[in-house]
C-alpha cells in the first residue's frame, strides 16, 4: 500500500512517527513524507523519501516575534499553555491549514495514497482522507489533554473552506489514534466532541532523536554520576543560554557529579568557561549516550521526556514553551521527576542543585523510572501495528 505521512512543520512533531514509517517500509509498503522544508529535511535524514510542499515555516521566527530582549518566552509570560487553553495550542495550526490544504490535497490526489498517517494538528490530512475516501491515522507527538476540541475547532472554523475543496459533509475524525506515551503516564483519553473516545492503540516508544554518529566519549565509563543536560533545540535561540549557565553552575556544585551538556556550537562562547567535570558538546541523539547517565535535566519536550523514560532515568524538568509544563506535571506525579516551572526557580542554581541532589540520592525516583521503562518495553513495537494498518486500509477500500 501507499502511505502518505504528513506533519505540522516542526521536526519534533514528525520524528515520533519515524519508527512507524521504517516499520511500514520494512514490510514492503511505499512510504512518502509530505511537508514543508522544516520536516522534509528531517525525513530525508531518517532515510525516508519526501516531497516539499509550501515554504519554510520557521518556528523560531514565530517564537521570537515581540520577544523582549534577554528574556525567554516563559519569562515574558506568554509561552506556556495548559489543558484548559486549547486555543493557544490549536489556533496556529488552524491558520496554518488554511493556506496549505489546497496544495496538500492536489498532491495527494495525484499520488493516491491508500493510508494517511499524520500528527493530530495537521488538519489538511483529514481533508485528504475525507475527499479521497482513505483512512487517516493520527500519531500523537504529545500528551493529548484536549480530546476532540481541536477537531471541533477545525470543523467550525474551516468547514466552509473544506467544502469548497470537495469535502462532502463534516471533517471526519481519525480512523485510529496511535500513542507512544505509556498508558500509566498518559491517563485516560479525554472524551471527543461526540461524547465518545477515539480508537487508540498504544505503541512502544522507540527513541529516535535524529541521525548522528556515536561520539567517541559515549562509551566511556563516567567517573561519577553523569547528568545529561538537554534543553531542546530552541531554548538557546530563545535567549536561553543564561539558563544553561545556571544549570552548569548548579551541577558543578554537586560532589561526584559529571555534567554532559548538549548545546549548539554557536552558543559555546556565550556560555563561558566550565569546570573539568563539565563536558559541553554539540547536540547528539540522546539515545546514543543516555545509557551512561544517572539523571537528565531537560525542558519537557516529548522526545526528550520519552527517551529519558525509555532509559529508566530520573528527570528534572524545566518547561519553557508550549505544553511542556504538562509533561513536567505528569512525570512529577508519576514519581520519577522533579519540576521547576517558575522561571525564577529555573534560574536559581541552588534550586536546581537541590532538585538534582534529590533525584540522585532518593531511591524512589530511580525505582519509579525503572518501572515506567519496563511498562514501555512491554508495549507493541511499531512493526506489530503494521498488520492492523493493512486491515484498516482493506476495510476502507471495501466500502
Amino acid at each position: 500500500m501507499r502511505v502518505l505521512f504528513m506533519a505540522t512543520p516542526v521536526p519534533s512533531h514528525f520524528t515520533p512517527m519515524v519508527p512507524l514509517a521504517w516499520a511500514l517500509r520494512t514490510a514492503g509498503h511505499d512510504v512518502l513524507v509530505a511537508g514543508q522544508p522544516d520536516i522534509t529535511g528531517a525525513a530525508v535524514a531518517a532515510g525516508l523519501p519526501a516531497v516539499e510542499i509550501g515554504d519554510l515555516f520557521d518556528a523560531v521566527e514565530a517564537l521570537t516575534a515581540r520577544l523582549p530582549a534577554g528574556l525567554r518566552p516563559n519569562q515574558a509570560g506568554r509561552a506556556q499553555t495548559s489543558d484548559a487553553a486549547p486555543f493557544t495550542l490549536v489556533m496556529p495550526w488552524i491558520m496554518h491549514a488554511r493556506y496549505l490544504m489546497k496544495e496538500y490535497l492536489g498532491f495527494a490526489t495525484d499520488w493516491r495514497p491508500d493510508l494517511v498517517v499524520s500528527d493530530p494538528m495537521e488538519f489538511s490530512a483529514l481533508l485528504v482522507g475525507g475527499v479521497l475516501g482513505v483512512p487517516v491515522v493520527h500519531h500523537r507527538w504529545d500528551i493529548d489533554p484536549l480530546g476532540g476540541q481541536p477537531l471541533a475547532m477545525a470543523r467550525e472554523l474551516l468547514g466552509t473552506r473544506f467544502a469548497r475543496h470537495g469535502l462532502d459533509g463534516p471533517l471526519p475524525g481519525p480512523a485510529l489514534v496511535i500513542d507512544s506515551c505509556p498508558p500509566s503516564l498518559r491517563g485516560q483519553d479525554p472524551e471527543d466532541a461526540a461524547g465518545g473516545r477515539p480508537p487508540t492503540r498504544s505503541v512502544r516508544y522507540v527513541p529516535y532523536n535524529g541521525a548522528g554518529a556515536l561520539p567517541s566519549w559515549a562509551p566511556e565509563t563516567a567517573a561519577a554520576h553523569r547528568v545529561a543536560v538537554s534543553l531542546g533545540g530552541l531554548t538557546a535561540q530563545l535567549n536561553g543560554v543564561p539558563l544553561f549557565r545556571g544549570v552548569v553552575d548548579a551541577l558543578e556544585g554537586l560532589d561526584g557529579v559529571e555534567s554532559l551538556v548538549t548545546l549548539p556550537a554557536a552558543h559555546h562562547e556565550e556560555l563561558g568557561p566550565v569546570g573539568e567535570r563539565t563536558r559541553v558538546v554539540e547536540p547528539v541523539p540522546l539515545n546514543l549516550f543516555l545509557e551512561s547517565c544517572a539523571a537528565v535535566v531537560h525542558h519537557g519536550g516529548t522526545g526528550t521526556s520519552l527517551t529519558a523514560c525509555a532509559f529508566g532515568l530520573p528527570q528534572l524538568v524545566l518547561p519553557q514553551i508550549g505544553n511542556e509544563s504538562l509533561w513536567a506535571a505528569r512525570l512529577r506525579d508519576y514519581g520519577l521527576a522533579k519540576e521547576l516551572t517558575d522561571p525564577a526557580a529555573q534560574d536559581d542554581p541552588a534550586a536546581v542543585r537541590d532538585a538534582v541532589r534529590d533525584l540522585l540520592e532518593a531511591p524512589s525516583y530511580a525505582t519509579a523510572a525503572r518501572r515506567l521503562a519496563g511498562e514501555m518495553a512491554a508495549l507493541p513495537a511499531p512493526a506489530d501495528l503494521v498488520p492492523g494498518l493493512e486491515a484498516l486500509t482493506t476495510e476502507f477500500a471495501g466500502r
